[in-house]
C-alpha cells in the first residue's frame, strides 16, 4: 500500500512539474514571438516599408552627343516613371576632352502643372568626360507613376567651352528628346532612382497582430489538449525534452569531447579552421582568379561558416542512429534525439566559429550597422533546415547504406553550386534557376545582405527562407516518425 502511495505520489509530483513546465514553455514561445517583432521592426526601419525601385530607369549607353550646351540652347527629355517614390535624376555628359566654364541648369517639372520638382545648378569645369550631375528631391516624390515628367537642361556657358548632355540614338532607343524645340530620334543618357512600397511593411501591425492571433490560438489549442489528456505532438515533444534533457546534454558533450579527442589544438580548431580555408581560399580567387568582391575575405567566411555548419551536422546527423544502434537497442527514448543532439553539438560549433567571422569582418572594415543583428534571424533559418535534412538523412541510412556514399558526392555538388567563394554574377544565366531553388544560397546571401550590406533584405525573403527551413524540417521530421518504428529492424 505504502508503496502504491508513494508510486501515486510521485505521479502526481511529475504531471504537476509537466504542468508548470508546458504552461511557462507555451508562454515564452509566445512571448518571444512579441520581443521578434518587435525588434524585427525597429532594426528594420524604412527597409520594412520601401525597397528599392523595380521601376528605375537605368543608364543607357551612350552614342552620340546632343548639343552643345551654350546659352540659348536647350535639352528637354519627356519620360514617364514606374518609381512610386522618385528620389533622384542623373545625367551622362560628355565634354568634348576640353576644360569648360559656365553653369549647368536642370530642373525636373510636371508636364501637367509646370511645378518644378526637383532643381539644381552644377559648375560645368567640374564635370568629367563621361560623368554625371545628379538632381536629389528633398522628399522622396510620391504620386508621380503615370505622370508625364520633362527632365529641362540649360546652361550659360559660351560656344567653344560648353558640356553636351549625351543621348542614345540607337535603333529601338525610347524617344520623347526634344532638343531646341524639335524632336530628335533617340533618348537622353539619363537614369532614374528612387524607392517603392512594401505592402507588407505598410500593415506591418495588422499582419502581425493577425499571426499573433493565430499563434496564440494554436498554443491555447496545445494546452487545452494537454490538459484533457488527448495527445498533441507539440506538447509531447516539449516534455520528452525535459524529461530526457540530462541524457540530450550528455550526448551532445559526448559527441562534442569525441570530436577533439586527442587533439592537441581541441576546440581551438572550430575557430581556427574556418580562418585556414578562407586563408587559401582568398588566396586562390583574389590573387589568381582576380575576384574584386567587396569585404571579400568576410564575403568568403559568411559563406565557409554556414556552409560547414550544414555539412558537418548532416554529415554527424547522418550516421547517428546507426552509430548509436546499441544504445537504441537497449534503452528507450524518443529516436529523434539522436539526430537533434548531433545537430546540437554542431551548433556548438558554429557559435564558435562565428567569432572569427566578426573579427575577419572588422578587420577588412565592414562598418557593422543594427542590421547585423537580423543575421541571427536566418541563422535559426539555417539551424531549422539543417535539423530537417540530418533527420531524413538519419532515416534514410538505416534503411540504405549507400546513402553515406551519395551524401558525399551530393554535398560537395551542393557547394559548389552555392557561391560561397565566387560572385554569382559569374553563373550563365542559362543555370541560374539552380540558385531559386538552392536554400543555402539564400540563406547566405540574406546574411550576407545584412552584414556586409548594412541593410535589411526585402520582407518576402525572410518569410521564404523560414518557409524553406519550415518544409525541410517537416518533411525531415514526418519521414524520421513513419520510419523509426522499423529501425531495430535493420540495426
Amino acid at each position: 500500500m505504502l508503496k502504491k502511495e508513494h508510486i501515486k505520489k510521485e505521479k502526481k509530483k511529475e504531471a504537476e512539474e509537466n504542468y508548470r513546465y508546458l504552461k511557462q514553455v507555451l508562454q515564452g514561445i509566445f512571448i518571444a514571438y512579441l520581443i521578434f517583432v518587435v525588434a524585427f521592426y525597429f532594426l528594420t526601419g524604412d527597409q520594412l516599408r520601401y525597397r528599392e525601385s523595380r521601376g528605375e530607369q537605368k543608364m543607357p549607353a551612350a552614342t552620340s552627343g546632343t548639343v552643345e550646351l551654350c546659352r540659348g540652347n536647350e535639352v528637354t527629355q519627356y519620360f514617364q516613371t514606374n518609381v512610386q517614390r522618385l528620389e533622384s535624376v542623373s545625367v551622362l555628359w560628355g565634354t568634348y576632352y576640353r576644360e569648360n566654364a559656365g553653369t549647368v541648369s536642370m530642373e525636373l517639372l510636371r508636364t501637367d502643372t509646370d511645378q518644378v520638382l526637383m532643381s539644381g545648378q552644377f559648375d560645368a569645369a567640374t564635370i568629367p568626360e563621361g560623368g554625371t550631375t545628379t538632381l536629389y528631391a528633398e522628399q522622396p516624390l510620391e504620386e508621380l507613376p503615370g505622370v508625364e515628367l520633362a527632365l529641362r537642361i540649360t546652361a550659360d556657358s559660351r560656344e567653344g567651352s560648353a558640356v553636351s548632355p549625351l543621348m542614345d540614338g540607337s535603333n529601338g532607343a525610347v524617344g520623347g528628346l526634344v532638343l531646341n524645340g524639335q524632336q530628335a530620334a533617340g533618348q537622353l543618357c539619363f537614369s532614374t532612382a528612387g524607392t517603392d512600397f512594401i505592402r507588407a511593411g505598410q500593415h506591418y501591425g495588422a499582419l502581425v497582430s493577425i499571426i499573433g492571433a493565430v499563434l496564440l490560438v494554436v498554443l491555447v489549442l496545445v494546452w487545452s489538449r494537454y490538459l484533457h489528456g488527448r495527445p498533441d505532438v507539440l506538447a509531447a515533444a516539449i516534455l520528452a525534452v525535459k524529461k530526457y534533457r540530462f541524457l540530450i546534454k550528455q550526448l551532445v558533450s559526448r559527441d562534442f569531447k569525441t570530436k577533439y579527442k586527442r587533439s592537441v589544438l581541441g576546440v581551438f580548431w572550430s575557430f581556427l579552421n574556418p580562418l585556414l580555408t578562407m586563408t587559401v581560399q582568398y588566396f586562390i580567387f583574389s590573387t589568381i582568379f582576380k575576384s574584386d568582391i567587396e569585404y571579400y575575405p568576410a564575403y568568403l567566411l559568411i559563406g565557409i561558416v554556414s556552409f560547414n555548419f550544414f555539412n558537418e551536422a548532416c554529415g554527424m546527423g547522418l550516421m547517428s542512429i546507426i552509430g548509436n544502434s546499441g544504445l537504441i537497442t537497449k534503452v528507450y527514448m524518443p529516436k529523434y534525439i539522436y539526430p537533434l543532439t548531433r545537430v546540437m553539438s554542431s551548433v556548438v560549433n558554429l557559435a564558435i566559429s562565428l567569432v572569427p567571422m566578426l573579427m575577419v569582418s572588422l578587420l577588412t572594415g565592414v562598418h557593422f550597422r543594427k542590421s547585423a543583428l537580423l543575421a541571427l534571424y536566418f541563422l535559426v533559418c539555417l539551424i531549422l533546415f539543417t535539423l530537417g535534412v540530418a533527420m531524413l538523412l538519419s532515416a534514410a541510412m538505416v534503411f540504405f547504406r549507400d546513402v553515406q556514399f551519395l551524401w558525399n558526392v551530393f554535398s560537395m555538388i551542393w557547394m559548389y553550386a552555392t557561391p560561397l567563394f565566387y560572385p554569382e554574377t559569374i553563373i550563365p544565366d542559362q543555370f541560374k534557376f539552380v540558385l531559386q531553388f538552392n536554400p543555402l544560397y539564400h540563406i547566405i546571401k540574406a546574411e550576407r545582405t545584412c552584414i556586409l550590406g548594412g541593410v535589411s533584405p526585402d520582407p518576402v525573403v525572410y518569410v521564404q527562407c523560414l518557409l524553406m527551413a519550415l518544409a525541410a524540417l517537416l518533411v525531415g521530421a514526418l519521414v524520421f516518425k513513419k520510419t523509426q518504428n522499423k529501425f531495430v529492424l535493420y540495426l
